[in-house]
């Protein structure tokens, strides 16, 4: 039966009050409503009505308080993500993954410092000794070894993901590629004047922290541009092999110096490109564990906007 039988119910018998007289504290006396007797808090015998199997009954549901924090309601949005003006546009599920970013930011803008001490020692040494440019304007096969490497380098952290991804081979591979890519910008730099290289090291200088400062707070979002980022790479690519064709057989001043103003132009928009990819606050962004492949990036555009700098404005000695 749904019901008890008559006389057998868990309410107390007719006259007494529905409600504990005052002074208890919220539960029946000792006997009534099926407890034990005694005040102890056991379970009530098997078979009780409304207490299958004599389980405890489950308690009433705290009242919310409005205070607190709930689904559509508070600083927080529906779904649980917080909104709150100091988290800066991220929610309170990505604060972690924030702190992941930030936390590369670094590894990568670390790595990036000691790849362009490097090549910036390399290069003072290409352009202060005489004995060093001598021997290295002389051996010509050192340097055309040194591009040789630095393209199979450079193809293996572009196409494979296993070796930029596994330590320490990521951070021997980016090494060689930083050592080969300093060999070939001394190389050029020797030809140039002191004077000349210092300049361009300035200006390049000057453009990298305008454009990464840039890239810090604009709303412009570079990453969205894929499409016009690959047809700048490939123009600058093919071109490059057509103005080589050329100038091989005739060399024509201007023509040498317009490659290299277009050239240092789209270097420094991939440097802006790039620059969003690592910050990861747009469209696309680079994974956190490739910090290897993006250090190689930065580098490489900022080596060859010095170089075609230093190929615009330089002075041969």
């Amino acid at each position: 039966m749904a019901y008890p039988p008559a006389g057998n119910m868990a309410y107390p018998p007719a006259g007494n009050m529905a409600y504990p007289p005052a002074g208890n504290v919220g539960y029946p006396p000792a006997g009534n409503m099926g407890y034990p007797p005694g005040g102890m808090m056991g379970a009530p015998p098997a078979g009780s009505p409304g207490y299958p199997g004599g389980g405890f009954p489950i308690p009433p549901t705290l009242p919310l308080n409005p205070s607190w924090p709930g689904p559509g309601s508070g600083p927080y949005g529906s779904s649980g993500s917080s909104t709150h003006p100091e988290s800066e546009g991220f929610t309170s599920s990505s604060w972690s993954t924030t702190a992941v970013r930030h936390a590369f930011i670094r590894k990568v803008y670390l790595i990036l410092t000691a790849q362009l001490s490097v090549t910036v020692a390399i290069v003072a040494a290409f352009t202060f000794s005489e004995s060093v440019q001598k021997f290295v304007q002389g051996n010509s096969a050192l340097y055309w070894t040194a591009y040789g490497v630095f393209i199979v380098v450079y193809l293996v952290l572009i196409c494979c993901e296993g070796p930029r991804r596994r330590f320490p081979w990521n951070v021997i591979l980016l090494a060689i590629f930083t050592l080969a890519m300093s060999y070939l910008t001394g190389t050029i730099a020797s030809y140039y004047s002191t004077k000349s290289v210092f300049m361009c090291l300035g200006i390049t200088t000057l453009v990298c922290l305008g454009v990464t400062l840039f890239c810090f707070q604009t709303k412009v979002d570079f990453t969205s541009c894929t499409g016009l980022f690959c047809a700048l790479g490939i123009g600058l690519f093919v071109g490059g092999i057509v103005i080589s064709i050329v100038l091989s057989f005739k060399y024509i001043p201007w023509l040498h110096s317009l490659y290299a103003a277009a050239a240092a132009v789209i270097f420094t928009l991939f440097l802006a490109f790039d620059t969003q990819l690592i910050l990861g606050n747009r469209k696309h962004s680079i994974s956190p564990e490739e910090y290897v492949y993006a250090a190689l990036r930065l580098y490489t555009d900022m080596v060859q906007i010095f170089i075609n700098l230093l190929q615009l404005f330089g002075s041969r000695e």
